[in-house]
């Protein structure tokens, strides 16, 4: 098997790499992430992920895009469903694309890690494009390594991001950090699930709803 591993960043990536070579898999790292902005964001995990990829003597190919302008052109119509609509197929569709041009038969997602991200969306999608390339796609739920993840990447001192990539992940991020700051002054627990439902009904009086975390 020659895999090629599209990873999003550093931290995500450990368990991923750990996981796969107890497989007996070695994974090659591809870096191709526009959607991360600002630049300094995008430099700070581009940046961490070639070193720690120099740490764990792994390769690593770099499509180093930083594209501002147009993603925000691209996904300015469809925001709420900007991740699969146009940020997963983007980035994927680049990976398949090195793939099938360098010979590998095999590729997946550090994004199958992420307890976070639209995890059966990202496995569609990853399908539906291995069927068009002739590649294979290995799925795998790296989630249930996600503290493990966590835990190792926070030893090492990686970079660890507050949100997703994009601008707009960023104000969701920021708006949620709030929210959950006022929750606890409620003294309710401010889970996500908590969140999401406390949004929809609208129910506690003196507490800023942000439309944009629906």
């Amino acid at each position: 098997m020659k895999l090629l591993l599209h990873t999003c960043c550093a931290p995500c990536s450990v368990y991923c790499i750990k996981a796969l070579r107890k497989e007996g898999i070695e994974p090659t790292l591809f870096w191709y992430n526009p959607n991360i902005h600002p630049y300094s964001e995008y430099k700070a995990r581009r940046d961490c992920l070639k070193e720690y990829a120099k740490q764990q003597e792994v390769e690593l190919i770099l499509e180093d895009a930083y594209g501002l302008d147009e993603f925000c052109k691209s996904v300015a119509g469809c925001l709420a469903t900007r991740c699969e609509d146009y940020c997963y197929p983007l980035r994927f569709r680049k990976a398949f694309e090195y793939a099938k041009a360098n010979g590998y038969d095999t590729i997946t997602t550090t994004l199958l890690y992420s307890i976070y991200q639209k995890h059966d969306k990202i496995a569609e999608i990853m399908q539906k494009m291995a069927k068009e390339y002739g590649i294979t796609f290995l799925y795998r739920d790296f989630r249930e390594g996600w503290r493990e993840g966590q835990d190792e990447a926070r030893a090492a001192g990686l970079y660890m991001q507050k949100y997703c990539g994009c601008v707009f992940s960023e104000e969701e991020s920021g708006l949620g950090r709030e929210m959950a700051k006022q929750l606890k002054k409620k003294g309710i627990s401010p889970t996500n699930a908590n969140v999401r439902k406390i949004i929809e009904e609208r129910k506690i009086d003196n507490l800023i709803y942000p439309d944009s975390l629906k």
